[in-house]
């Protein structure tokens, strides 16, 4: 048996240590460690030998030489599969991985009850106006409870926007908004047909439309090239005033500027925000001096239960790959025919 013939490292941290038990239970995986600041004499050989990199899915905790690019494509020759710890993997060139032959999965899935119950949670406190009202009695006296007054959500009408906008979260919040308060799910997903989206308890509508519509718009996709600003001005327009704008997908989804001005003018009631364009955003963002936007700072996915279930997945989709099992997660399948080849040049074995 060949021992250690298999190279994974990672850079800073894991999703749960689960990830590091389970691989350094197989002799034939040699798993290493690096740190933002390891020096270029002590990375550059672990990348350059490297099978696998299991990579972090906040690109602003991850040192930009260790975000997967072209520059580090061509330090990592050997380089088969990039394994994003989450659902998301925004420090990774999905085309340059592509056109080297590398594989690129996530862990969709893992952390969707997380972060479905988050929005969930966000959508919640809005409509009752809770953070206004704890922040009103943090710094009034004789606070009136009639200015604050808010809306049920019973009955109202929740839209769920992305790329797939109705994956695994958005069904999520979907099954709980219907399901506990009886609301109406309105979904845009350009690649899911009106009878996917039905059976996941939406109704399929174009962008527009769910905006117009919608009393709640949550937005629960992963930022590619299609969804990167997909949320402007021209959509913030068309929301109803008494609407909120939900986020708990990746910054840069929608545009902070025109948020910002939709918010001042009251052409909407208020937002929750779990992502940013930069993490974690500094006390003095304009964003954050509005008592009626709820923020986070991206921890809708960050339990206890979601970080050992990503870890393990992570790791068990790492070893299938590895084995020369075809990943369930793919984000680019069309490499896998370069990818193959080299699997095949690499350990002798064609992936299945």
């Amino acid at each position: 048996m060949f021992v250690n013939n298999k190279r994974v490292f990672y850079v800073k941290y894991l999703a749960h240590q689960i990830y590091a038990d389970i691989l350094r239970a197989r002799p034939d995986v040699r798993l290493d460690r690096l740190e933002n600041e390891s020096a270029e004499e002590t990375y550059a050989p672990i990348i350059r030998d490297a099978h696998a990199y299991q990579i972090g899915a906040a690109r602003d905790e991850l040192a930009p030489h260790f975000h997967v690019d072209a520059n580090l494509l061509r330090r990592a020759p050997n380089l088969l599969i990039v394994s994003s710890n989450g659902a998301g993997f925004d420090p990774v060139d999905v085309d340059a991985c592509t056109e080297a032959g590398v594989l690129v999965v996530n862990q969709s899935g893992g952390n969707a009850h997380s972060v479905a119950e988050h929005a969930l949670g966000m959508l919640l406190t809005l409509s009752k106006r809770i953070i206004e009202a704890d922040r009103a009695l943090r710094r009034e006296r004789d606070v009136n409870r009639n200015a604050l007054m808010g809306m049920e959500a019973q009955g109202r009408t929740v839209g769920i926007v992305g790329i797939v906008g109705i994956g695994n979260v958005g069904r999520r919040i979907a099954e709980l908004c219907k399901g506990l308060l009886g609301m109406k799910v309105l979904a845009y997903d350009p690649y899911l047909s009106a009878s996917e989206i039905a059976g996941r308890s939406g109704e399929k509508v174009e962008l527009d439309e769910l905006l117009r519509r919608s009393d709640y718009v949550s937005i629960n996709c992963p930022l590619t090239k299609e969804s990167r600003g997909m949320i402007g001005a021209r959509e913030f327009s068309l929301m109803q005033p008494h609407a909120y704008f939900i986020t708990t997908a990746r910054g840069f989804i929608h545009d902070e500027a025109a948020l910002l001005d939709a918010l001042r003018d009251k052409r909407i009631a208020g937002a929750g925000l779990d992502v940013w364009s930069k993490e974690p955003p500094p006390p003095e963002h304009p964003l954050l001096q509005f008592d009626n936007v709820l923020a986070s700072p991206h921890t809708a996915g960050v339990t206890k239960e979601a970080r050992q279930n990503m870890g393990r997945i992570a790791a068990e989709q790492m070893l299938d790959a590895l084995d020369g099992k075809r990943p369930p997660r793919p984000i680019n399948p069309e490499a896998w025919p370069a990818y193959a080849r080299r699997f095949e040049q690499a350990f002798g074995v064609t992936p299945k």
